[in-house]
């Protein structure tokens, strides 16, 4: 009966789905809930997740604020376990399966909290003064694992974290200054605008300390939203989980510690960082995993070499094996996985030709599951630990966005066309999948959705290309609609039915009237690392051909009207956006998110700088580096373009920058084009994933308002 009423509950939502007559609306994407961070308890009957919401700001009702609460299930049914106004965040288990440790802002720092599950209130376990962050029980459930980030100057001078008053052992790069002495604070010193070199020198210190100015010395001074003279570290504490307990600091020094986990004995702790401490953090590309007493001794390299950056460690539970990846930190990496001994001996790699992610250990150490983006959908494959081959379990239509494993079941999160979001659970081979979660079912059960259809497209290269071409909603034969180009970023993002980001704007489009087509052209991830890297040098003329190849497919359809054909793209896509207005005048309009124009520029203004001399071969400065920037530039075309053009770049946008929209704009207006330009204030490159709720609504409606300008309807 059981099987029965699970088989009727999803043809009804498939019904729903198809046969829904009301349209996706902009203000749906506050409806939708996520599903993320799965956990599962020690013993296997309940898992814990995260779920997050967008609820009504209570002073400004146009507004919404995110939040994250975590939820519980014992495999029947779901509820809510945290409230209020504060997210909480890192749900881990105690060895005994009867608490929870998580992460909640207090006075506007994160500290450690423990919830009892048979009863009571959640206590709070840390009150440090700079906050306490990825709680990680010790598999012997005596110990808590967190994470302190601590800027330099508060390293420097704090007694507690620094009480030797240690300098680092790398050179801060000050300029006229041959070693770290400089830093060395004296009290002794009075502050004095008119004094002698030394008391000058306290004045102007006084004023970095007021925020009366920033003074950079290091490389990677660029945040996402603001400049940031200071770095900041990663350091490892523990801490017993029982109210009034002291936490221990295992980390010292000016470096960090990622990725942290403990060993399956609950005496050791693994941990990435980076692999020379004699070098300048900012120029250290190379990470190492380390391993260290959980009391902060022996602190031992197990992998580590110059140009590799090893990540993702994952160890066995009967402590024999780790699994890890590695890629090259200079020109294009890719992440391959590699196993080895627990102590880092007998390295071997794993043939895998996909990026692989979250890495989840059978409990019998036999096989390791893991997820990677592939052909427009996010699966779970299996590592067969003794014969190295890996298997697929799930399909390339969806996206798993979170799993674990226990001895007998995954838990998971998933995205897929008919519901953005829920939580499943399945057996081991990802076969009788068991929806556990209706978060999303109740404001989709009437809603007209529009299902991509596949199809593929082999370019000059012989590469196949996926794309994907999705009707209007409500679609009427004999009709014909406009027909939008939606382009993703990176350029290593990869789209498709499995991508959750951008379900919301592809359903909406879809239901004001528009046919859509999206593709992932050379360069995208989710296919290899010779697809992926193939667009070196080649940002413009080649994926310029793929995706217009989809657009040209797309136009043909009975459906379509050629002549009201309308792009857009972010980030990547920006540039890209802007590349083929400058080449192509098909589009009626253009609106680029967020984009990189010129080349050179977004060398000095960008955080994601590093783009350059690795897809370019090299720095501005060299003349044959020079040379194919300006021609893979879309500004150096800025005079070609004719398109309307509408361009968008968040005010606090520093992985990209603001100057690059602005001298495209400016160049336009100069030259009398028709182009119109939009800052979002306080807006960061994420603004269409995580950015201002109100500022996602006013872009989405931005881009439809631009396009029905020019789409004559």
């Amino acid at each position: 009966m059981k099987k029965l009423f699970l088989l009727f509950s999803l043809i009804s939502n498939i019904i729903f789905a198809q046969n829904g007559k009301e349209k996706i609306l902009v203000t749906d994407m506050t409806k939708i809930q996520q599903v993320n961070n799965v956990s599962i308890s020690p013993d296997g009957k309940r898992a814990v997740y995260a779920l997050k919401t967008n609820e009504p700001n209570e002073s400004d009702k146009l507004d919404f604020d995110y939040r994250t609460h975590l939820w519980i299930t014992d495999y029947q049914t779901v509820k809510q376990i945290t409230r209020g106004s504060e997210s909480v965040s890192g749900a881990s288990w105690s060895a005994d399966s009867k608490q929870i440790a998580f992460a909640r802002s207090v006075k506007r720092q994160s500290q450690i909290f423990i919830m009892p599950l048979d009863g009571g209130e959640a206590f709070q376990l840390t009150d440090l003064k700079y906050g306490a962050n990825n709680p990680q029980w010790s598999p012997d459930g005596t110990k808590i694992l967190f994470t302190v980030n601590v800027s330099f100057s508060e390293l420097l001078k704090d007694s507690l974290l620094n009480p030797m008053k240690k300098l680092p052992s790398w050179s801060f790069e000050k300029a006229g200054f041959k070693n770290n002495d400089f830093l060395k604070n004296n009290k002794k010193i009075k502050a004095n605008p008119d004094g002698n070199l030394e008391e000058i020198r306290a004045y102007l210190d006084k004023d970095i300390e007021d925020k009366k100015a920033k003074v950079f010395s290091r490389l990677n001074f660029q945040g996402e939203s603001t400049t940031e003279p200071e770095m900041k570290f990663n350091l490892l504490f523990i801490i017993e989980p029982k109210e009034g307990a002291k936490p221990i600091q295992v980390t010292k020094n000016f470096w960090s510690f990622n990725n942290a986990i403990w060993s399956f004995d609950s005496k050791k702790i693994y941990a990435v960082c980076g692999l020379d401490s004699m070098q300048h953090p900012d120029r250290e590309q190379n990470t190492s995993i380390v391993r260290i007493n959980f009391d902060g001794s022996e602190l031992r390299q197990l992998v580590g070499e110059k140009g590799v950056s090893y990540n993702n460690v994952a160890l066995s539970p009967d402590g024999k094996m780790m699994i890890f990846t590695t890629s090259k930190t200079e020109w294009l990496g890719f992440n391959q996985m590699m196993i080895s001994n627990a102590d880092g001996s007998n390295k071997t790699p794993i043939i895998f030709d996909r990026a692989a992610n979250n890495f989840e250990w059978s409990d019998d150490s036999k096989y390791v599951y893991f997820a990677a983006n592939s052909n427009g959908g996010v699966p779970i494959y299996r590592l067969d630990i003794q014969s190295k081959k890996v298997e697929r379990l799930s399909d390339f239509d969806s996206g798993i966005t979170s799993f674990e494993v226990s001895k007998e079941k995954i838990v998971f999160s998933k995205t897929e066309v008919k519901n953005p979001s829920e939580l499943y659970f399945a057996d081991l081979s990802m076969k009788n999948p068991v929806k556990l979660s209706s978060h999303n079912d109740n404001f989709l059960k009437n809603k007209a959705l529009s299902f991509p259809e596949k199809r593929t497209y082999a370019n000059t290269k012989g590469q196949i290309i996926d794309y994907w071409i999705m009707k209007p909603s409500n679609f009427e034969a004999g009709k014909a609609y406009p027909l939008l180009l939606n382009m993703h970023g990176g350029p290593t993002a990869m789209w498709g039915p499995g991508e959750s980001s951008m379900w919301h704007e592809l359903q909406y489009f879809c239901s004001q009237g528009y046919g859509v087509v999206y593709a992932n052209p050379r360069g995208s991830g989710g296919y290899g690392k010779d697809f992926q890297i193939s667009n070196f040098q080649d940002w413009g003329t080649g994926p310029t051909e793929d995706v217009l190849a989809a657009a040209s497919d797309a136009a043909k359809e009975s459906w379509a009207d050629s002549s009201r054909q309308v792009i857009t793209g972010g980030s990547y896509a920006g540039y890209l956006t802007a590349w083929i207005i400058s080449h192509d005048n098909r589009f009626k309009a253009a609106f680029a998110q967020r984009g990189v124009y010129d080349l050179t520029t977004f060398m000095g203004e960008g955080n994601a700088w590093r783009l350059t001399p690795n897809y370019f071969g090299g720095y501005p400065w060299e003349p044959k580096t020079k040379d194919i920037l300006d021609r893979e530039s879309p500004y150096t075309y800025v005079d070609k373009i004719k398109t309307p053009f509408l361009i968008k770049h968040g005010e606090n946008d520093l992985r990209t920058g603001v100057i690059q929209s602005e001298m495209m704009y400016k160049s336009l207006k100069i030259m009398g084009k028709e182009v119109e330009y939009v800052r979002m204030p306080g807006a960061t490159h994420e603004l269409s994933r995580t950015g201002n709720v109100r500022q996602k609504i006013d872009r989405m409606l931005r881009i439809y308002e631009f396009f029905e300008r020019y789409i004559g309807r």
